[in-house]
């Protein structure tokens, strides 16, 4: 196993093939060769846990995620990429009889109310008798889970009353695939922002509950997109289920708010091809959010969700302005390439425009920008400068960026986000902070002082600080150029400086929120001496009450 690469750190251009979210491109291919190759004699669990350990494919709990591995091998053996050894098979009938728990049919307590539901992910010592109790009672049994999947329980006090799974969608079907406006290469980056109800079933101890049924899905979409991004790192954006009309009518799922989009044509998937059954099923959507289709049909990937306990939000890339005039495009089109021409693959402009694309949604690093480009389809990689087609790899991204001016694109960029940004009425925080990694054994860290919208996250200005000076003879230049007009700028009391103001209000026709502290004193005295609780001037006073007869505007000339 010694020189394998994990699939994150990979740098081949282009995905041959995607397992889930995963794009597995051909230099990890040839590592499945070589890793079969090596050891013919290994079963098909052996070859899944060599490559769940080397690549670090785990769940959520930490253990080895086998299922998504073997899925790998399963499509590489379809397409001829590798020999796999025989499966084995378990003997004896289909279906192996299992007894219910024993309390699976005791019935509700009359006093049980639906309002007492709840709906809770399966835990792990609860897993067996969910097993059990889906074998026994659902005309489907229970088969293991393959890719990424999730259980419920739902209960009424202590007792269960159904259960529900979800899982990996069907590859492809007709009428979902129509409804949502894809093609096989936009179904390919977006399938794995849907899930299939593959389960649903109501206990014996619940039987003859009314309204019941569509509770529980309501409760369950309620918190299924969360719960799937804390699993697995994405959320959902659609969900999907089959019903055989020759069994239910859907009646429930109706309930609930679900689509129905008509029948499939009745095949199913097996081993290398797909074989008829001769029982079509009714399609059913239910979209967990009013704009799912748009995203799923979205060129760009959709943003990503903002973590936790952060509060800087993301942007929506298939919002914004890229091509055409005064687009992103044609704006940093204007940034010179640091690189030698010799052995230039992909133009500078393409490799900006993807990068800034990528930090807007939400990537954090290099890597996370080629994964990123990764999901972009050919004909949009070619729209934002790319000819080839291909995305580029980490290296290049990281290379180049490191190398670019930085001082001439952020002027650039900025320029640009402060055109699609109307400022009047919105607040732009000035503020020095420390460049993280910056400092070496025998430097200083660099310190650079930026203009930032705060409720949007944007950063519309940026200046070195020399080691000489400090933040104050910054700040003017820093504003120098930008439409502030009608916007507040704060800051905090170091900048409470009078060439500041006017360049404020004088120049860029703005105002300002400053802290006063004990410099300058003067002025924090004349404030004292207004009688006031606290800034601003329009306070309420001690004896008086509130002051009417003072513009705030009057402390400019401080």
């Amino acid at each position: 196993m010694a020189g394998f690469a994990a699939p994150a750190d990979a740098v081949a251009s282009t995905p041959v093939l995607r397992c889930g979210r995963r794009p597995i491109t051909a230099s990890q291919v040839a590592d499945v060769q070589q890793l079969v190759q090596a050891h013919p004699a290994w079963t098909r669990e052996a070859l899944s846990a060599a490559l769940c350990r080397a690549w670090n494919w785990r769940r959520e709990d930490g253990t080895l995620n086998r299922a998504i591995c073997q899925t790998l091998l399963r499509r590489l053996a379809t397409r001829a990429l590798v020999t796999l050894p025989r499966a084995r098979r378990v003997p004896g009938p289909h279906r192996r009889p299992v007894v219910a728990p024993p309390d699976a049919g005791v019935p509700l307590p009359p006093d049980a109310r639906l309002g007492d539901l709840r709906v809770q992910p399966l835990v792990a010592a609860d897993q067996a008798r969910w097993r059990q109790l889906m074998e026994a009672h659902h005309y489907l049994g229970w088969t293991p889970r393959i890719g990424e999947s999730i259980e419920y329980v739902a209960t009424i006090g202590s007792h269960w009353v159904a259960l529900v799974g979800w899982g990996g969608a069907a590859w492809k079907t007709a009428p979902r695939d129509q409804w949502i406006g894809w093609d096989a290469a936009l179904r390919e980056r977006r399938l794995h922002f849907l899930a299939n109800n593959t389960r649903f079933l109501l206990l014996p101890s619940a039987a003859g509950r009314k309204n019941l049924a569509s509770k529980v899905l309501g409760l369950t979409l309620q918190r299924l997109s969360q719960d799937w991004q804390r699993r697995y790192g994405h959320p959902l954006w659609l969900v999907e289920t089959f019903i055989d009309p020759a069994r239910f009518s859907g009646t429930c799922y109706r309930a609930a708010g679900w689509i129905p989009l008509g029948l499939t044509r009745g095949y199913a998937r097996h081993a290398a091809g797909y074989v008829a059954h001769g029982h079509p099923k009714q399609i059913f959507v239910r979209p967990l959010r009013s704009d799912a289709r748009q995203y799923l049909q979205a060129p760009w990937p959709p943003p990503r969700p903002v973590p936790e306990g952060t509060r800087m939000p993301h942007f929506d890339v298939n919002r914004l302005p890229m091509d055409g005039a005064g687009g992103l495009i044609e704006a940093l089109a204007t940034v010179p390439d640091p690189r030698h021409r010799r052995g230039v693959r992909h133009p500078v402009r393409g490799l900006l425009v993807v990068a800034v694309a990528a930090v807007l949604a939400g990537a954090r690093g290099f890597q996370a920008i080629a994964e990123f480009a990764a999901e972009l389809a050919p004909d949009v990689l070619r729209r934002l400068g790319l000819p080839r087609g291909t995305p580029p790899s980490v290296k290049c991204f990281r290379l180049t960026l490191q190398r670019l001016d930085g001082e001439g694109f952020d002027r650039v960029l900025s320029a640009w986000l402060v055109r699609q940004q109307i400022l009047t009425g919105h607040v732009v925080a000035i503020d020095g902070k420390a460049l993280r990694g910056s400092a070496t054994a025998t430097t200083p860290a660099q310190h650079l002082l930026s203009a930032i919208l705060p409720d949007v996250g944007v950063v519309v200005a940026q200046q070195a600080v020399s080691a000489k000076t400090n933040e104050i003879p910054c700040a003017v230049p820093l504003l120098a150029s930008r439409p502030l007009a009608g916007a507040i700028v704060t800051a905090d009391a170091l900048h409470t400086q009078a060439a500041t103001a006017r360049a404020i209000v004088d120049d860029h026709h703005a105002d300002y929120v400053f802290t006063v502290k004990d410099n300058p004193p003067t002025l924090k005295e004349e404030i004292a001496t207004l009688g006031l609780e606290g800034f601003p001037p329009s306070a309420l006073r001690r004896d008086q009450g509130a002051r009417t007869d003072r513009d705030p505007r009057d402390l400019d000339q401080h």
